[in-house]
């Protein structure tokens, strides 16, 4: 079934427990720091009942109609249409929106095509990874992950030494009908819009820590759950006009604190194992999967800011500066380069595992790797082609409702190739991509979106056949041997 936005909205009405610091907020779908974003949520569900883009963003098995992201890739041409599905929602929030509908769903996705990795001798938890699979997609569920422990429970002596309890989340009890967990877990981008949360294990525990290996999933409005929201930058935005990306893209990051919540059995899928709570996302296609989506969503963001770079030096004329026509191609490079990793992932994809198709591994965590490394710099290329035209504005939009103001600025703030209001428009949409504190979160949010650059790296060194480029140099080498002393002497 594909949910409108209108049913998803409701949905988010449900009793959850949401603050912002000491603040209950009874529904994120009305209060101010949450309503736009709830909106830009609601579009991508509506989206799908487009009659233009119903085949491209949801296929039909047995009678059924599913979202893309919910098809296990057979061939090639099921990678495309996964692509392109992903590329559609990217470029509705310009790629904005990192932990939108399609990406936690293509991680379980990407599970479900290899179940057996969930079974082992003491749980069979491959049954209940099917079901959720089956609930997910039947009910166009929306989902976050929290999959990292916090930062100071990494280091549980600091705990020891002070006899209290380790803050990461736990298993605290088991009943004949499921388990019962507390502690907390980040970072639930999203969380706040989603009807449910996956909890993992993204980072590897350390073989005693059992009982915080449990990976499940619990509906964001179960008991004893609530989520705190970091501040809300949404709040900083009067207008759209003024602050067009932070009035509608706050997508929000929250922190999950649970108190003895209740997870039934049959939505528990690791338990007390720890190397295997990290291990089903990459002994399963999930880490590809899901990561390839977030390729795809920075390609959307590369392109919204090479469109940017462009018409930023046109509205001043500085697009006619062979320098500055030396930036823009270097730009356009990078984003045909990731492009290209993109597209390239599926035609060299991988016959894995048994009777599906993956996206090439090494190519996707290169091109995640690209990702994470370069964003800084190429958002730096951007700010420098605005210079200092985004402080020369007027404070706000609201001078064109005072006539004599609006004759001045129409007067002054006009340039030979753009009128005055455009180019208002067009920096205030570039300040909210280069310096807002909405471009600040994207910044940082972009930098560490897959972990640490170590992390990152440390799975292209995982998936590299090194037997291979060892075996070219070996076999290079192979072709010639110590010369004679005579031909050393001749030489």
């Amino acid at each position: 079934m594909l949910k409108t936005g209108k049913e998803h909205l409701e949905g988010l009405r449900d009793g959850r427990t949401v603050y912002i610091g000491s603040e209950r907020v009874d529904d994120v779908t009305t209060h101010p720091a949450f309503k736009n974003a709830a909106q830009t949520v609601a579009a991508l569900y509506d989206v799908k009942h487009d009659p233009e883009f119903k085949d491209l963003l949801s296929y039909e098995e047995d009678g059924e109609r599913y979202s893309m992201w919910f098809l296990q890739a057979k061939t090639r041409d099921d990678l495309r249409k996964r692509t392109k599905a992903h590329k559609k929602i990217a470029d509705l929030s310009c790629g904005l929106f990192g932990r939108s509908p399609d990406h936690v769903s293509s991680f379980v996705t990407g599970m479900s095509t290899n179940p057996s990795v969930f079974d082992t001798d003491t749980y069979k938890f491959g049954d209940n990874l099917m079901a959720y699979y089956d609930h997910m997609r039947k009910n166009d569920i929306f989902a976050t992950y929290a999959v990292l422990p916090p930062q100071a429970a990494r280091n549980p002596e600091f705990y020891e030494k002070q006899n209290i309890p380790v803050p990461t989340l736990r298993v605290v009890r088991e009943d004949d009908d499921g388990v019962v967990m507390s502690g907390m877990k980040m970072l639930a981008t999203s969380a706040v819009f989603c009807d449910e949360i996956w909890v993992g294990n993204l980072l590897p525990l350390a073989p005693n820590q059992v009982k915080e290996a449990i990976t499940c999933a619990i509906p964001c409005n179960v008991e004893g759950l609530s989520l705190w929201m970091r501040q809300p930058i949404a709040l900083n935005a009067n207008n759209e006009f003024d602050a067009p990306l932070t009035w509608k893209y706050d997508e929000t990051d929250v922190l999950v604190i649970c108190d003895e919540v209740k997870v039934p059995w049959e939505k528990v899928f690791v338990m007390d194992d720890a190397i295997l709570a990290r291990e089903i996302y990459i002994k399963t296609p999930a880490h590809c999967y899901g990561n390839h989506q977030s390729n795809v969503r920075f390609w959307a963001k590369m392109q919204l800011i090479l469109g940017l770079c462009s018409k930023v030096t046109q509205s001043t004329g500085a697009d006619q500066i062979p320098a500055v026509r030396e930036i823009l191609g270097r730009m356009s490079a990078q984003e045909s380069a990731l492009a290209g990793m993109v597209h390239g992932q599926i035609e060299a994809a991988e016959e894995w595992p048994e009777g599906y198709l993956t996206c090439n591994r090494r190519m996707m965590y290169a091109a995640l790797d690209w990702c994470t490394e370069n964003p800084s710099a190429i958002v730096d290329e951007l700010r420098t082609l605005c210079g200092g035209g985004v402080f020369q504005m007027p404070g706000s939009v609201n001078i064109m409702h005072d006539e004599k103001m609006r004759e001045t600025f129409e007067q002054y703030f006009q340039t030979p190739q753009m009128g005055a209001l455009d180019r208002m428009k067009l920096m205030r949409l570039a300040w909210d991509f280069v310096g807002s504190e909405f471009a600040g979160r994207q910044q940082q949010y972009e930098k560490f979106y897959a972990g640490a650059s170590f992390i990152v790296r440390n799975h292209s060194h995982r998936e590299t056949d090194w037997g291979f480029f060892d075996g070219i140099v070996d076999d290079f080498m192979a072709g010639y041997d110590v010369p004679e002393p005579a031909k050393l002497a001749a030489e």
